[in-house]
């Protein structure tokens, strides 16, 4: 293994480790991950893993998902298309002939 060093993540490439040797050395490799080094973990020969330190993405709260209408609302505010969609649809409620109500007695 590489000689305990801090190192820039921009700099170096992340030292090599087999699944043996990460888990014989795991709490040794999270101390030097928490110092700025990196770890490419292999298994059988072929990257399987990188021990990195988190960004910010995994450091930011997790927010509750929308519940209820938020839901619907925020699906509507990715659908690209809605305003030509909606138009269509009220352009073919225009031709269609009203069906009689069902039975249901």
């Amino acid at each position: 293994m590489t000689q305990r060093t801090t190192q820039d993540p921009d700099q170096k490439a992340p030292a090599s480790v087999s699944t043996a040797e990460a888990k014989r050395r795991f709490s040794e490799l999270v101390d030097r991950v928490g110092e700025g080094e990196r770890f490419l973990v292999s298994r059988r020969g072929r990257p399987a893993v990188a021990l990195v330190p988190p960004g910010p993405e995994l450091l930011a709260p997790r927010r509750e998902p929308p519940r209820g209408l938020a839901t619907v609302a925020g699906a509507l505010a990715e659908w690209g298309e809605l305003d030509v969609d909606v138009a269509e649809i009220y352009a073919a409620r225009t031709v269609s002939r009203d069906r009689p109500a069902p039975d249901l007695g």
